[in-house]
């Protein structure tokens, strides 16, 4: 029998590239939590960063997945039509509110490597403008829009020309009223229109509508709208990337729909399919008509079982959970603002729905990496997964399945108050001495 653990073994054949956050072996998950290969047991409040969405191996979800392989794995949606496929392309057309048209991928870069070509496609435009904190995916097109770490790009240079970072709203950075923040991010755009690229060369300006590496960052509606009326102004594609925020995760479907803003195109991936691997490129009809047959393609893209299993992931999400979602978020957010009261260096509590950060600020108003790593830590030596985001890694991020319960909340907020009161008391003393 093998006496190494997964993670000894791993060292051998496979390259630190895939930075991982723990070193357990894990070889069950059900629910709420994932079983390791010594037999410990974890509540898992990280989802596989926003996919299993409906819980770690839903029976339903895996049922439908199982029929589906019965009938067909594979066929290629470049050779034949096959019904999961058509229908899952259905049920989202119809929760976009019709007048839109779905392609199909495996992944959410491939998903965001493919909105940026329909735009550039359709208005014949270079130019792409982001957002400083994004974060789109590690191919090298998602890479060249993403502005979260300088790490992800260095020794990748140069990467897509006629990129542009504007500002993303955040108002507790910049010590500016949320009115004042939006109009310092507004007054960047303006910018790079008048000092780099004139708006009728942008083909796309692309966000999304929570940051989600960045920082769990919650924009002002009113920025969201002032996007959606200068991409109308210049005609310039709105994409969304709801990568991270779709499916559940927000308390919405979409988290479009906290704005009442619907994109031109929006890029889906992780909780669509539960952890089956599957995104979606969602577009205006109008502008996918415009996408001429094989100026884009993949062979697994809209895999069958994938496809049965989203559209399961779907049923379970209208069937009550987004529901869940939102009323256990309130409740989460809730306890967390009372653990707020408590412990001083925590300086906010955002969200929407189970998708929700704690930042850290130390004694001297900075960014408080290490009390966060320090929670981190402590909380999963007693068997919670908790994971961290932000620029500076001082943003613990909470996404935990939408079946979740009062009570697993209840637990993980006493790991977290426990945690932090270790983590204060490893941290002061050195402080103050």
């Amino acid at each position: 029998m093998e006496s190494r653990s997964l993670y000894e073994r791993a060292l051998s054949v496979i390259p630190p590239v895939g930075k991982r956050i723990t070193e357990l072996g894990i070889v069950k998950a059900e629910g709420m939590h994932l079983y390791d290969e010594n037999g410990k047991k974890y509540l898992d409040f990280g989802s596989g960063i926003g996919v299993t969405n409906v819980g770690h191996n839903h029976p339903y979800v895996n049922d439908m997945a199982k029929k589906q392989i019965d009938s067909l794995v594979h066929g290629c949606h470049n050779i034949v039509y096959y019904p999961s496929y058509v229908e899952l392309a259905e049920k989202l057309v119809a929760l976009m509110g019709g007048d839109y048209k779905v392609y199909f991928s495996n992944s959410g870069a491939e998903a965001v490597e493919g909105v940026i070509k329909l735009a550039k496609r359709v208005t014949k435009r270079p130019g792409i403008i982001s957002f400083k904190r994004s974060f789109h995916g590690r191919t090298m097109g998602a890479t060249s829009i993403t502005a979260s770490s300088s790490h992800y790009r260095k020794n990748y240079e140069g990467l897509l020309p006629s990129v542009y970072y504007a500002e993303y709203p955040y108002a507790l950075r910049s010590g500016l009223s949320e009115a004042d923040e939006v109009k310092r991010c507004l007054k960047s755009l303006e910018d790079i229109f008048a000092y780099l690229i004139a708006p009728d060369q942008v083909a796309a300006i692309i966000l999304e509508p929570i940051q989600g590496e960045g920082g769990y960052i919650v924009p002002p509606v009113e920025f969201i709208e002032e996007i959606r009326a200068i991409c109308d102004k210049h005609g310039i594609m709105l994409i969304f990337d709801e990568v991270q925020t779709g499916f559940g995760r927000t308390g919405k479907m979409f988290a479009w729909e906290h704005y009442g803003i619907k994109p031109d195109i929006m890029a889906a991936a992780k909780g669509i399919a539960n952890g089956f691997p599957l995104s979606a490129m969602i577009a205006k009809k109008e502008i996918m008509d415009q996408w001429e047959e094989g100026s884009h393609g993949g062979t697994y893209g809209g895999n069958p079982v994938s496809c049965a299993a989203a559209l399961a992931v779907i049923d379970l999400l209208e069937g009550g959970l987004i529901g869940n979602a939102a009323l256990m978020g309130d409740y989460f957010m809730g306890k967390l603002d009372a653990l707020r009261t408590e412990f001083t260096r925590i300086v906010d509590i955002r969200g929407k729905g189970l998708m929700i950060g704690m930042e850290f600020f130390d004694e001297k108003g900075e960014p408080d990496k290490k009390i966060a790593g320090i929670l981190q830590e402590k909380a999963l030596d007693k068997g919670l997964l908790l994971l961290v985001c932000g620029v500076d890694k001082n943003v613990i991020r909470f996404i935990p399945p939408t079946i979740v319960k009062k009570s697993e909340i209840d637990e993980a907020i006493s790991i977290i108050r426990t945690s932090l009161e270790e983590a204060y008391s490893a941290i002061l003393p050195k402080i103050s001495g």
